[in-house]
């Protein structure tokens, strides 16, 4: 026979457990004392800490805001004026396959001593996808970015690669990037602004420094000046290029 102490041993051990168990599940383990499940997935949510020092911390000396140099844009290969030794015409040819006559024109006296022809003929290619990209969304901007150089070798590369492009580069010969135009770079006429900023401003002086207009403009939309013939030095500033109207491709 079975001692009955020990058979009521085991139920009390039984029903114990049970109710261990039960407690977890219905809040009184450790999430309901405070503790908390990590997230099954993304970030973690940003947000103060659990827990408050009893006495305020001494606040740090502040410190300038980490800087970052902005990336400046630029060719993947060296632009046709770097210094140095050019591949003779004769022995610019690919590795694999060969260059058009365009190409070979393209390419003369621009590809550096020991590098890769292709390399070169790749950046004249990215300008010219550039300059097509760029037509579609606003022609006034494709030639202000030629105007301020800010696609580099334009010219050379619409010449010899994409030709259809010329209009564009001979517009961006007649405009003014931003900056102070002085003397024979003045030339008379009426301009409108390609992509201003919304803090553009100009100024027009004759002889003497005398000025003879100026003005500013917040809206971010294009403006028209007229320069006259009296007209010694022009100022531009965050009006990104000036192109003329009227100006023939």
């Amino acid at each position: 026979m079975r001692n009955p102490f020990l058979a009521g041993a085991a139920v009390v051990m039984t029903v114990a457990a049970l109710a261990a168990c039960g407690s977890s599940a219905d809040g009184n383990g450790p999430e309901a004392a405070g503790a908390q499940r990590p997230a099954a997935s993304g970030p973690a949510v940003p947000g103060p800490s659990a827990t408050t020092p009893t006495t305020p911390a001494t606040p740090a000396a502040p410190t300038a805001p980490a800087t970052e140099e902005p990336a400046v844009p630029g060719p993947s290969a060296p632009p046709a004026t770097a210094e140095g030794p050019k591949t003779p015409s004769d022995e610019i040819t690919p590795a694999t396959g060969t260059f058009t006559k365009k190409q070979k024109e393209y390419l003369e006296d621009r590809v550096p001593k020991g590098m890769d022809p292709a390399a070169v003929l790749q950046t004249g290619q990215e300008t010219c996808d550039k300059l097509r990209y760029l037509v579609k969304a606003d022609r006034d901007t494709a030639v202000g970015a030629i105007a301020t150089q800010e696609i580099p070798d334009a010219p050379a590369a619409v010449a010899g690669l994409c030709p259809l492009h010329q209009d564009l580069v001979d517009e961006a010969a007649y405009a003014y990037a931003d900056g102070t135009h002085t003397g024979k770079t003045v030339r008379p006429g009426v301009y409108r602004s390609a992509s201003p900023t919304s803090n553009c401003s100009w100024q027009i002086e004759g002889a003497g420094g005398k000025e003879l207009a100026s003005g500013t403009s917040d809206t971010g939309k294009s403006r028209k000046i007229t320069i006259p013939k009296s007209a010694r030095t022009f100022t531009s500033t965050g009006c990104y290029a000036w192109l003329a109207e009227g100006a023939k491709g």
